[in-house]
């Protein structure tokens, strides 16, 4: 394992590797058990997009770690004013142990680790979010203790949260059910990965994907780039909300995962919110975990 450029490029060993590495961590933390395993390691973050979670999780988790962690804006960086990615990327590898960058193209990511010489790590793409996915499954094997036949129902946008989603449950020997409106679905390559596997499902009913589901997942209905889309797939997912019918449908004590950030009373109800805000604030606290896990595997110092 070089990079984390998306979970397609991870073995099934690889990823459990990763969460059991970050199940440690989190004890360690949990029990002010120091682990500078990077000690005078540096990562680079380029942000393309803005964010909460993963700046705040990589900068502390670099830092509990013992290394530095160095904000990078694309208005600051010369790449914003059109430096080609190759040049950047052979810059930053001569003062850098690591790469974060947030962005649109997968294309940027892949060339970044294609020209440079550190690990580079996806922190987002249009494609794929692997950081967000490695900490939902930590979420879930925490409530479940095995990830192996457990029912992961997603309802939304076949976006890189679906995309991701479907490659990580599926490697971790999860049932992955998505239910997507038409001219929503997931990427065609990772249609391509899930064709033929049994524990696959993909519709266009929400109470179908739901039935006797373990986790019920959900995202915005309109990412960062899609602003003006807004009011069209408004329209396109009535009818693709996570609210008390639909939970119904689940297993009884189903927990609810989201990426966030969530917009109540879109995506899900105010009300379903509340009732799995625990679930939910820790798997957005395992953001940090994971990734931490994901940066010693990649930088050095794994124990």
């Amino acid at each position: 394992m070089k990079h984390l450029l998306k979970l397609l490029d991870l073995s099934s060993e690889e990823i459990v590797s990763i969460l059991d590495l970050a199940d440690q961590l989190k004890y360690e933390k949990k029990n002010n058990i120091p682990h500078r395993l990077l000690e005078g390691k540096s990562l680079g973050m380029i942000f393309q997009k803005s964010s909460t979670r993963t700046r705040v999780s990589f900068e502390t988790g670099m830092y509990q770690l013992g290394g530095q962690a160095l904000f990078l804006s694309s208005r600051d960086l010369q790449i914003g004013r059109g430096e080609p990615v190759q040049d950047t990327a052979r810059v930053l590898s001569r003062y850098l142990d690591g790469i974060m960058i947030r962005t649109f193209a997968q294309k940027e990511v892949e060339d970044l680790a294609e020209y440079g010489s550190i690990p580079i790590i996806n922190g987002l793409t249009d494609f794929c979010h692997p950081c967000q996915v490695l900490a939902d499954l930590m979420t879930i094997r925490e409530k479940y203790a095995s990830l192996d036949g457990i029912q992961l129902t997603y309802i939304g946008d076949g976006n890189n949260m679906a995309n991701s989603l479907i490659v990580g449950g599926l490697k971790t020997g999860m049932k992955v059910h998505i239910a997507c409106p038409e001219g929503y679905q997931p990427d065609p390559t990772v249609l391509e990965f899930a064709k033929g596997n049994p524990n696959f499902m993909l519709t266009t009913d929400p109470m179908e994907a739901a039935a006797n589901a373990d986790v019920v997942y959900t995202d915005t209905w309109a990412s960062m780039g899609q602003e003006a889309e807004k009011e069209a797939r408004a329209k396109a997912f009535q009818g693709y909300q996570v609210n008390d019918t639909l939970m119904a449908a689940a297993h009884e004590g189903a927990m609810v995962q989201h990426c966030l950030p969530a917009y109540r009373g879109q995506e899900i109800t105010d009300e379903i919110f509340e009732a799995h805000a625990d679930e939910l604030f820790e798997e957005a606290e395992n953001r940090l975990h994971a990734q931490k896990a994901v940066m010693v595997k990649l930088m050095g110092g794994e124990q």
